[in-house]
C-alpha cells in the first residue's frame, strides 16, 4: 500500500506534472466516467456524476494516506489502498483491464483511477475535513512538536508499531517507513509506548521525519507492480532484509509478526527491554 512518501509524490506529481503526466490545476472537467460502481464510498453515483462537470481543479494537496483533488466547488479524496493508481493521459488512450473510474477533462486529458484489487475508494465531499477529522496529527508538521508526540505516547501503553500504523494516532505511517523510522531511532517495536521518556520522543520523532523525507527525496519506494518510478527500496535499512547485516552493527536482521503485520528490526540496535 503506498505510504505517505509515494502518495506525497503523487500529488506532486499531479499538480507540478511528472510520473509521465501533466499537471491538472486548471484543467476543467467535461465528463465522469464510473466503471466499478463501489469505487465511489459517497455520495451516490448519480449525484457524483451530476456535480463534477463544470468543475475546474485548483490545486491537489495530501492527507495522511489521501490525495486531495480541490476544485473550485468540492473536493475529490482518493485512497488508493492496496493496488491503487493515478495516470494523466489522452482521452483517446486505450481503457486498461483495471480501471475503475475516468474523469475526462474539456481538453482532451483523463485523470484514470486504475486499482487492480479494487479496494480503492473515492469520496466527492465540498467539506473534506469531515472525512479527516479522524486522522492524527501529520509527522511532518512543524506545529506537531516532539512534546506532543511525548504527551501522546503517554495516553497508550499499545506497543509502538500497532500504534504508530494506526492512522488516528499519527498520519501517514505504513509498515515500510514505521520498521525504518523505529530503526533509525534505536527503537524495539515491542516497546510499549508508555515507556518513552522525552529524550526518545524527541529522538523517534526526528527518526520519523527523516525517514519520510529521504522517501519522498527518492520518490518512495517501488517494493512491487503497483507503484511505480522510486527507488527507496535500493535504501532500506531493515524493512524486507530479513538474514541480512544490520548497516550500522551488521547483525542479522530480525523479522516477526506484531499485529498481523511483518515486522522488521535489528537486535542489536533496537534492544528489548525488559
Amino acid at each position: 500500500m503506498p505510504e505517505l512518501p509515494e502518495v506525497e509524490t503523487i500529488v506532486r506529481s499531479l499538480q507540478n506534472g511528472g510520473r509521465g503526466g501533466q499537471p491538472l490545476p486548471g484543467r476543467r472537467i467535461d465528463s465522469a466516467d464510473l466503471l466499478w460502481r463501489r469505487t465511489l464510498a459517497d455520495p451516490t453515483e448519480a449525484e457524483f456524476l451530476g456535480r463534477l462537470p463544470g468543475q475546474t481543479v485548483q490545486r491537489l494537496s495530501r492527507r495522511a494516506k489521501l490525495i486531495q483533488v480541490h476544485f473550485d466547488r468540492d473536493t475529490l479524496l482518493i485512497h488508493l489502498r492496496m493496488s491503487g493508481d493515478l495516470r494523466v493521459e489522452l482521452i483517446s488512450s486505450e481503457i486498461q483491464k483495471h480501471d475503475r473510474l475516468l474523469l475526462n477533462f474539456t481538453d482532451g486529458l483523463r485523470l484514470a483511477f486504475n486499482d487492480t484489487r479494487k479496494f480503492g475508494r473515492v469520496w466527492l465531499t465540498d467539506d473534506p475535513a469531515a472525512l479527516t477529522s479522524h486522522l492524527g496529527p501529520e509527522p511532518l508538521d512543524e506545529q506537531f512538536t516532539a512534546a506532543d508526540l511525548y504527551a501522546r505516547l503517554h495516553l497508550t501503553q499499545r506497543l509502538l508499531k500497532p500504534l504508530l500504523l494506526d492512522q488516528s494516532f499519527l498520519a501517514g505511517l505504513g509498515n515500510i517507513y514505521t520498521d525504518e523510522a523505529l530503526h533509525r531511532a534505536g527503537l524495539h517495536p515491542l516497546t510499549p509506548a508508555g515507556q518513552l521518556d522525552e529524550a526518545a520522543a524527541a529522538l523517534l520523532l526526528e527518526a520519523i521525519r527523516v525517514t519520510l523525507r529521504e522517501g519522498i527525496l527518492r520518490n518512495g519506494a517501488s517494493i512491487d507492480w503497483v507503484y511505480r518510478g522510486g527507488d527507496f527500496q535500493n535504501f532500506f535499512r531493515v524493512y524486507g532484509r530479513s538474514g541480512q547485516p544490520c548497516p550500522i552493527c551488521g547483525a542479522p536482521v530480525q523479522r516477526i509478526i506484531v499485529g498481523q503485520r511483518s515486522t522488521h528490526f535489528c537486535p542489536v540496535c533496537q534492544p528489548q527491554g525488559d
